[in-house]
């Protein structure tokens, strides 16, 4: 029977035998973890039985069997989550299967410079999210009371004549949508880059839709960051400061981790 590696994320070996890989079940749930010592990094892995886990199988599974999908997905993220908690982890994405121990470790060897700068980049550093929300109806209503742009736009109307000022009044709600996308915009780009001076790194991340935020606010930035534990205090006394500044105008500042290092492992 053909066997395949499930590989979960890479950690130090000199962490590993410091503290040594607690029990822990395999993506069949019957099979357990199990580290393959690869030099200076380990691979922690399961077996899979490859009739049952091939490509296609899992394809199959993937497009008809969503809750199959879920309770995989939520499996491996958890694993995921506990290594990060006691290792520096370089977490590896879902369903990542190699044919053979013998291929991973080849893998893990022919990446040995990339993998021991990304530890380094890693190791005492988190990973956080934060997402920014928006009420639109309070921002419509700011905006039309206090932009700019839309008081100009009120004052070149007064000077029309009153039959031109009915179908410019009914333009002035475009101008208002549009300067409200605008201050989205320009909110999360501020809140960014004052966050960057507190991080090693941060990226933007696409916006979620209310369908998967569950949220009646619509999502307006999203952003992942790199910080020193040292700093993470700092960081969310930042993202508190925004919304008690703003919180009463519809805005909503969401911190979340510490997570597993996706967004700045450069191994997959």
């Amino acid at each position: 029977m053909e066997q395949l590696i499930y590989l979960y994320g890479l950690i130090p070996t000199s962490e590993l035998s410091s503290e040594p890989l607690p029990p822990m079940k395999g993506f069949d749930q019957e099979g357990e973890l199990y580290p393959i010592q690869i030099g200076q990094h380990s691979a922690v892995v399961c077996k899979l039985d490859g009739s049952e886990y091939s490509e296609e199988k899992i394809k199959e599974r993937v497009d008809q069997d969503m809750e199959w999908l879920q309770e995989k997905a939520f499996h491996h993220h958890e694993t995921v989550m506990q290594l990060a908690k006691s290792y520096t982890t370089i977490p590896l994405k879902f369903c990542t299967l190699y044919k053979s121990e013998e291929s991973l470790i080849k893998t893990i060897e022919d990446q040995e410079i990339k993998l021991a700068e990304t530890f380094s980049s890693l190791k005492g550093n988190e990973e956080w999210n934060v997402k920014v929300y928006c009420d639109d109806q309070l921002l419509h209503e700011e905006v039309a009371k206090n932009n700019p742009a839309v008081e100009a736009r009120k004052e070149e109307i007064k000077e029309l004549p009153r039959g031109k000022q009915f179908f410019e009044n009914k333009k002035l709600d475009k101008v208002i949508a549009e300067e409200a996308e605008a201050e989205k915009e320009r909110v999360g780009e501020e809140v960014h880059n004052h966050l960057l001076g507190y991080v090693l790194q941060g990226t933007v991340k696409r916006n979620w839709n209310k369908d998967v935020t569950g949220k009646k606010e619509n999502m307006t930035w999203n952003g992942v960051y790199l910080i020193p534990k040292e700093k993470v205090e700092t960081f969310l006394e930042q993202i508190q400061d925004y919304e008690k500044k703003m919180g009463e105008k519809g805005w909503q500042f969401v911190a979340s981790g510490p997570w597993p290092a996706y967004h700045f492992s450069q191994f997959s």
